[in-house]
């Protein structure tokens, strides 16, 4: 498959799960009275990546996301040349979806940046307070479980077909869980998007929204390159 298409399957695939996932909490989740709340948009992030690991998986492998390109890598699922321009279609993908998404929502009478545009945070900019410690630890360790199980359903050895659900499964668990800490990454190019907008704050936290993710894929991409044994591979569909 030719680099650019993969690399307009990332950008394609990237937009779709930050309109989605980010547009969900932006617009749904409490609107007006009665939202979708926490499990709609965990769900959402979910969706988004059954939806397009199912339509372009097969193109470019389905990363979406920056730390799973890079502990694909780690994990000896992905080449080095690949690095760098599935990183750079990830983010352009993230930044034209959160100025769709701003378009959109500044058309509603009282919209305001302020609000956070589904920024993540830590500290008090943690949708529960969480601190930085612990911020890191989960985007860490959710990351890597993300990375883990990727790896282990893409293997030719999983019942094929299912993997793009899995992955989605995986993502809305994790959502589930980490919401209430750092409104969830997991995901450098999700969390840059909406970062870019608000500046302040979310720009000065970001670092550890590109750190933790990234070496929490790692983590997990050795992790499970350790364990199991070798075998053929098919290409990884994820967010």
């Amino acid at each position: 498959m030719p680099l650019s298409k993969k690399l307009g399957a990332e950008f394609i695939g990237t937009f779709w799960l930050v309109l989605g996932g980010c547009g969900s909490a932006v617009l749904a989740a409490r609107f007006p009275e009665i939202g979708i709340g926490l499990v709609g948009v965990a769900l959402a992030f979910g969706l988004t990546v059954v939806t397009m690991a199912y339509a372009v998986g097969h193109i470019s492998g389905g990363h979406f996301n920056p730390a799973i390109t890079v502990g694909l890598f780690a994990g000896g699922r992905a080449p080095a040349g690949e690095l760098l321009p599935y990183i750079l279609a990830q983010l352009a993908g993230a930044i034209v979806a959160v100025l769709v998404l701003y378009v959109i929502a500044s058309g509603k009478e009282g919209f305001d940046l302020a609000a956070g545009f589904a920024s993540n945070g830590y500290g008090e900019h943690s949708p529960g307070g969480y601190s930085l410690v612990a911020c890191l630890v989960s985007e860490l360790v959710l990351t890597a479980g993300f990375l883990f199980v990727i790896m282990g359903v893409t293997d030719t050895r999983a019942p094929s077909g299912f993997a793009p659900l899995a992955i989605g499964l995986t993502l809305t668990l994790i959502h589930l869980i980490s919401i209430p800490v750092t409104n969830t990454s997991v995901n450098p190019a999700r969390s840059t998007g909406p970062a870019l907008l608000v500046g302040g704050w979310a720009l000065a936290q970001l670092w550890l929204f590109w750190l933790a993710p990234i070496l929490g894929g790692i983590i997990g991409g050795v992790a499970h390159r350790w364990l199991a044994a070798p075998a053929p591979v098919v290409a990884a569909d994820a967010d």
